[in-house]
């Protein structure tokens, strides 16, 4: 199988860029993940980031982890279980409002790092999503614009752990699923694997690589380029050794944000008849998506087309 997409970012500057944008078009039309160096942001801000987080997990939330699997029972598992992940997780909140200042346990330098490092993370979403724009032949700025409603769009943190495992072979750190939202980045752990993408019907291992952005497409990119893109099945697999880190930050659209597929591009498939996407709210397909999260993404699509008489598109509101 072909090499893991790793996209340098210093190279869109340069001679090289034409080349890069092929590589990042590839990764999103067969990949639906890609891998980013080069990104802009500091490294000694992920490292410190990177040491409050496992710093964090230590002192707040280590015991009550291993105290919820005791009572849980599954120290001595024997058969393998399907509802739930071997995972420790907590939420931040940055956009529309951010909730930083209100998750309890984090002390003040942690929650000012992760401010800081919510900010650049949104900045490289934005980014990204302008170079989609680009491979596209949409307008600058169209997913932006897409994707922002009447608040602007939903950005949030899922800062997670993944504790030593007894039984991987009967749990999974995080079961396959594809993400809901719009563009996902991924803070990874760079000693300790486990996530993996479904690929030609292969799980292949997204590779640890220090101070790298690991990026995959949600389904609503999917849905605004009609199928162009994929978002992908991925889950991590829990080890016996070590524990990963992942902090994973989700670009969504606003609450509000009426998500269907982009025009242009639909014109430039009309001679192809393709099937079309259904259009719809996107809080309305969060709370599908909540029931049906570790199920087939198609199904969801297909009920949101059943909705999709009452969706009224308004102005597009640009920032």
């Amino acid at each position: 199988m072909e090499n893991f997409p790793v996209i340098n970012m210093e190279k869109l500057n340069g001679v090289e860029r034409a080349a890069t944008m092929e590589i990042i078009k590839d990764a999103c039309e067969n990949w639906g993940f890609f891998e980013l160096v080069n990104h802009g942001i500091p490294h000694e801000v992920m490292d410190t980031v990177e040491r409050l987080t496992k710093g964090h997990y230590k002192k707040c939330m280590e015991q009550r982890f291993k105290e919820l699997m005791a009572s849980k029972a599954l120290e001595g598992i024997q058969a393998e279980i399907t509802d739930m992940d071997w995972e420790s997780t907590f939420f931040l909140r940055h956009l529309p409002v951010s909730n930083i200042s209100e998750v309890p346990d984090l002390d003040d330098q942690y929650r000012k790092i992760m401010k800081n490092f919510a900010l650049r993370l949104e900045k490289l979403a934005e980014e990204l999503l302008d170079l989609l724009c680009e491979n596209l032949g949409l307008e600058k700025g169209y997913l932006k614009k897409a994707f922002y409603g009447s608040k602007g769009p939903n950005f949030g943190t899922k800062v997670s752990n993944y504790p030593p495992c007894p039984r991987p072979e009967l749990i999974k750190g995080l079961r396959a699923h594809t993400d809901a939202g719009g563009i996902i980045l991924l803070f990874q752990d760079d000693k300790v694997s486990g996530l993996q993408l479904l690929k030609d019907d292969q799980w292949v291992d997204v590779p640890p690589m220090r101070h790298s952005i690991v990026v995959n497409l949600g389904d609503q990119l999917e849905v605004i380029t009609n199928g162009k893109y994929k978002s992908v099945l991925h889950r991590v697999i829990a080890q016996t050794d070590g524990n990963r880190m992942s902090i994973a930050s989700f670009y969504n659209p606003g609450s509000d944000a009426v998500i269907y597929p982009a025009p242009a591009l639909l014109e430039k498939e009309a001679e192809e008849r393709k099937e079309v996407y259904p259009k719809f709210v996107f809080d309305d397909y969060m709370k599908l998506y909540a029931g049906f999260k570790f199920q087939a993404k198609e199904p969801r699509f297909e009920i949101m087309k059943t909705m999709e008489v009452n969706v009224k598109v308004g102005p597009v509101v640009t920032a």
